[in-house]
């Protein structure tokens, strides 16, 4: 056989090999032994203009893996909803590309729920791209307070955060937050596999913005390359941002006023704060 020939039945046999692992390889789970980050799958329950969501993440982070936990409950009028901000974290300064995405709604009276969509993980067990292309991590929307879920990532893991205000109205704030609470209460029973490129952070934030608006986002490949999505969000016109791209960024980068305003109850709205 050509050098050709071998190059293609690879091809063909680990298309094969992946088809088969994708077939008979293990089903997602809920009721794995979860690290205690990933230990609570939140419950988003709606009562009218109410909603409670119980088992929302609070940590107090004291380092990258040190944290006192702590899981409450609270409850959030739907009628005071006001703002959608996404959330973009960067993994490095020398390539923008690898990045985590996260939405938080903003309620009268500087009241913030965040949610995070992760790959959900097993005690002793890290996180990896290449094992997120294996059916290794279960999907979990993280419910969190941006003092756990902004904080940990601005002060202690050292990424870059940036919050940037999205354009939506009240009206489509809400119907993103009830469609996101509704995945997530469907996966604390139907589990489904995490996907470093297809089905991750990123494309769920895509997914539901998609089902709950008339314009929306195409494929490309600052999606696939989630670190560029604010770009990609600030050509279409989703960012309620004036200005350059570069003038934006530089406008909702986070780090330094989380770093002045650690540990304040007040975190989340100050760190959008000028001054």
């Amino acid at each position: 056989m050509t050098f050709w020939a071998w190059a293609a039945a690879a091809v063909v046999l680990s298309g094969l090999a992946m088809g088969a692992w994708v077939l008979l390889g293990p089903s997602p789970a809920v009721d794995r032994d979860w690290s205690e980050e990933h230990s609570v799958a939140p419950e988003f329950i709606v009562d009218g203009h109410r909603l409670t969501v119980r088992g929302l993440r609070n940590f107090a982070w004291a380092g990258p893996a040190s944290f006192e936990p702590q899981w409450v409950d609270r409850e959030y009028d739907l009628d005071a909803l006001r703002r959608v901000w996404y959330i973009l974290t960067p993994f490095s300064t020398a390539w923008r590309g690898p990045a985590h995405t996260l939405v938080s709604f903003e309620f009268e009276g500087d009241e913030f729920l965040a949610i995070s969509v992760e790959a959900r993980r097993e005690v002793g067990e890290r996180y990896g791209l290449l094992k997120g292309m294996l059916r290794r991590f279960e999907i979990i929307y993280v419910a969190g307070d941006e003092r756990d879920l902004v904080g940990l990532r601005a002060l202690h893991r050292g990424d870059s955060v940036y919050t940037y205000p999205a354009r939506a109205s009240p009206e489509g704030a809400r119907a993103l937050l009830l469609d996101m609470a509704g995945e997530a209460n469907r996966l604390r029973t139907n589990a489904a596999f995490y996907h470093t490129l297809f089905d991750n952070c990123t494309t769920r934030i895509v997914d539901h913005v998609n089902r709950v608006t008339d314009t929306p986002v195409g494929r490309s490949w600052k999606i696939l390359f989630p670190g560029y999505s604010d770009a990609l969000a600030h050509e279409l016109g989703l960012l309620d941002a004036e200005g350059s791209l570069d003038e934006v960024r530089a406008r909702w980068f986070a780090n330094d006023r989380a770093r002045e305003w650690d540990g304040a109850e007040d975190f989340a709205a100050r760190i959008r704060r000028e001054s």
